[in-house]
């Protein structure tokens, strides 16, 4: 070899070595995610869907970061950054962010695993801390503020609903209560006399809109989803009301019991005649890990029955998840227990298909909400059902939930066991 050639040689493979080095350096500089805040959006409906992350780093490596809405923090800590990629798994959910970091944008998509072609557009950018726009101020914008009787209407159906609504200056947090459950942390501004207004929890996307009318009425639309939307109207009342949840679901007559024989998430029978049920308080969490109100509820009764269960009381969560195959749901119900760390009995009890659903528990008049509350005496019979969840989003109704709650079990514990109850 010449020494032209060993120099032209030479010459490449320091072309080549540095070209490598700066294209690993590249690709280690597009992976870095920045932390702080960012103003992340969804596209649906024609519609933005606005709500806030704030992305930390917990060691070197290691990206956690908190889902905003209104008062709540939802714990993202399974985030992983590949080259010029991020994948974020959504808390407990069978759903992930997938986005291409790039400086102070990120771009991709909102999925929903279990459901097929679940994809929605989603953006997000660095340093941006508003939520919706901001409008006029002061004097010139409309009070929102306080309780409303609200109707949301769709060709299907027209469901009650109250509608609570805080408001400072131009900015509010809301949330509205349904007979299946409640709508959680909303947050939201109002701009140019419009209240603007969303939420999302990792699963449920939800946005409104309204306007005030001449008679103080709330005028807007709903929209849930990647398709469905409502109109709604809200009346502004010191104590509205909606239909008794103790009154909606409710055992067949000529039953006095329920009765079922569910696998385990490990696949063992379980049963209410099984012997550590005999002569105890019983109470029956019908739910699925794909329901935010359901994931509330189970915050809630977590450590509650860390406090109660040496009184005589069992939890049993009834499973209804979203494919009908043992190992998928299993595994999700397993997530749930590890992420909240919960200790009472969960079995696999069918699909969130709410018809099918109520096939699996046939003395009920129907599955009508997930979550419903089922209360069982020592007696083996069944004393109560609540139907929906009234989060920690709701306020002083969550408040008059726990009391309630907590009264009923006293009631029902303070019952004498009954000799050779089943």
């Amino acid at each position: 070899m010449t020494l032209i050639h060993r120099t032209a040689t030479s010459f490449l493979t320091l072309v080549t070595i540095g070209y490598l080095m700066a294209s690993c350096l590249a690709r280690k500089e597009e992976s870095t995610l920045k932390t702080g805040v960012w103003r992340a959006t969804l596209s649906l409906q024609e519609q933005e869907l606005p709500f806030h992350l704030d992305i930390s780093r917990n060691g070197a490596d290691q990206y956690v970061a908190y889902l905003r809405n209104a008062g709540e923090r939802i714990l993202l800590d399974e985030i992983t950054v590949h080259d010029d990629s991020v994948n974020i798994a959504l808390h407990v959910f069978d759903a992930n962010i997938k986005a291409r970091i790039s400086d102070n944008e990120l771009d991709g998509l909102f999925i929903k695993n279990y459901e097929k072609n679940y994809r929605v557009p989603f953006h997000a950018t660095f340093g941006d801390t508003f939520l919706f726009k901001k409008g006029k101020s002061g004097a010139d914008v409309p009070d929102f503020d306080g309780e409303y009787e609200v109707r949301f209407v769709h060709e299907q159906d027209t469901t009650p609903a109250i509608g609570v609504i805080h408001q400072f200056k131009d900015s509010v947090t809301a949330t509205f209560l349904t007979p299946t459950g409640d709508y959680r942390y909303i947050g939201g501004t109002i701009t140019d006399g419009t209240l603007r207004m969303s939420t999302f929890d990792g699963n449920h996307s939800y946005i409104f809109y309204a306007t005030k009318l001449a008679d103080g009425t709330l005028s807007g639309e709903f929209y849930s989803g990647k398709t469905w939307k409502e109109s709604w109207t809200g009346v502004k009342k010191d104590h509205p009301t909606m239909p008794d949840p103790e009154s909606l679901t409710y055992l067949k007559p000529g039953h006095e019991r329920i009765e079922f024989s569910f696998p385990d998430v490990n696949g063992n029978k379980v049963s209410l005649n099984d012997e550590k049920y005999r002569n105890q308080v019983v109470i029956l969490q019908i739910l699925g890990t794909w329901c935010p109100n359901c994931m509330d509820e189970t915050k809630f009764l977590g450590p509650w029955y860390e406090q109660n269960k040496d009184r005589g009381v069992k939890i049993i969560g009834l499973a209804y998840e979203r494919k009908d195959d043992f190992t998928y749901a299993s595994e999700r119900v397993k997530k749930m227990i590890d992420k909240f760390d919960v200790h009472y009995d969960f079995v696999i009890a069918g699909t969130n298909d709410k018809a099918k659903a109520s096939e699996t528990l046939p003395a009920l008049n129907k599955v009508v909400a997930f979550p419903t509350t089922i209360f069982i005496g020592k007696d083996g019979k069944v004393k109560k059902i609540y139907t929906g969840f009234n989060g920690p989003g709701t306020g002083k109704y969550y408040e008059e939930y726990v009391q309630h709650f907590n009264e009923t079990v006293n009631e029902l514990l303070s019952e004498k066991e009954v000799v050779g109850a089943p």
